[in-house]
């Protein structure tokens, strides 16, 4: 299988760690929805990362998905059994993810609009949204543990790591700090460290 993306992205870091902690195989093909748009449309004319090839030449897209079809190749799931730690467990990935999304609408904002055309209010709007998403997660880090690493951990990390990289600016280690102290246990992981964010 191949893994479509860059590992600046998430989603497509979150899917990198997950399979390989769970020894799933695949080969990691490096493309920028961005620099890359015409050799990314010939494998997915969609062109969304992350994208996920099969070993039949067919195509996933979507991260959560990639791992739901991660689960039945390894006959294992990276998320807990029990309903309740489940339930946990996806309300910190759905927070995590929220926050993902919010900082690539700021991320586009400024890089893609033009001065001029940027919509303050909404900038404002969905900053708030980040907020919560991450005051949120980040009283859901206690239930992490580097021993025992679940998809929430994982997606936990390298959103708290995407988000650093992309507004600096806005958000500070010292506004959520035990997201921030979590994610430097993960990256100094050997796991993290094989799919580096930059």
């Amino acid at each position: 299988m191949q893994l479509i993306g860059m590992l600046d992205s998430p989603f497509v870091r979150r899917v990198a760690i997950s399979f390989d902690l769970q020894n799933i195989p695949f080969e990691h093909k490096a493309l920028s929805v961005f620099r890359n748009f015409d050799e990314f449309s010939a494998i997915n004319p969609t062109v969304k990362a992350p994208t996920l090839v099969l070993d039949d030449g067919s195509f996933l897209i979507d991260s959560t998905l990639m791992l739901d079809y991660g689960d039945a190749l390894a006959g294992n799931s990276l998320l807990p059994a029990p309903p309740a730690a489940r339930a946990q467990a996806l309300r910190a990935i759905g927070l995590a993810l929220a926050a993902c999304e919010k900082t690539a609408q700021i991320v586009y904002e400024y890089q893609l609009r033009p001065q001029e055309k940027q919509h303050q209010p909404w900038l404002d709007r969905v900053q708030q949204q980040l907020f919560a998403a991450l005051r949120l997660l980040d009283a859901e880090t206690d239930a992490f543990d580097v021993a025992a690493l679940d998809q929430a951990a994982v997606t936990a990390a390298v959103t708290w790591s995407f988000i650093r990289l992309m507004v600096p600016q806005i958000v500070a280690p010292d506004q959520f700090p035990r997201l921030a102290a979590w994610t430097a246990r993960a990256e100094a992981l050997p796991v993290f460290q094989r799919y580096p964010l930059i």
